[in-house]
């Protein structure tokens, strides 16, 4: 599979958590903490490939996505912290629900910018061979990848 498809489908499984947790009936708490859960889960394995794999490849490959990999790092940084936090929250605190609110905010901003804004270069610089191997590549390394948000590299950086 295609590296940016396989990135996108990430993005499409997390935005269809944010909407179920969205939907969820404010007193839910059972299970908006099961999809919180999902969503530290699915997060710490997308961000962990994208800055062990997929980042510095797309910056060899286009140079010009430097700045736009950079602050998708900071990103990344911010968002961990915050996943870290809601593994930690009681889902019947308060905070719980604007925590998750913001995180949705900031990963929304985060996956439109990689898609319309860089994806499109990085794909036209890599080409279809290229991308095959990193999807791959990705793939294998979900396996690998840390479940503790505070173990990918941004969240310490």
């Amino acid at each position: 599979m295609d590296g940016i498809v396989l990135l996108k489908e990430d993005h499409k499984r997390v935005e269809k958590l944010f909407k179920q947790f969205e939907k969820a009936a404010e007193n839910a708490h059972a299970e908006k903490r099961k999809i919180a859960d999902q969503v530290i889960g699915e997060l710490t394995t997308h961000a962990w490939i994208e800055e062990k794999i997929f980042y510095p490849a797309a910056r060899e490959a286009a140079p010009d996505t430097k700045d736009h990999v950079l602050e998708s790092v900071e990103e990344h940084h911010v968002v961990l912290w915050m996943l870290s936090e809601l593994r930690d929250l009681d889902p019947g605190d308060e905070r719980f629900d604007a925590k998750m609110s913001v995180l949705m905010e900031n990963v929304r901003h985060h996956v439109e910018e990689e898609e319309k804004d860089w994806f499109p270069d990085v794909r036209k610089a890599m080409g279809r061979n290229r991308l095959a191997e990193l999807g791959e590549q990705m793939a294998a390394a979900k396996k690998d990848a840390p479940t503790d948000p505070l173990t990918v590299p941004s969240a310490n950086q």
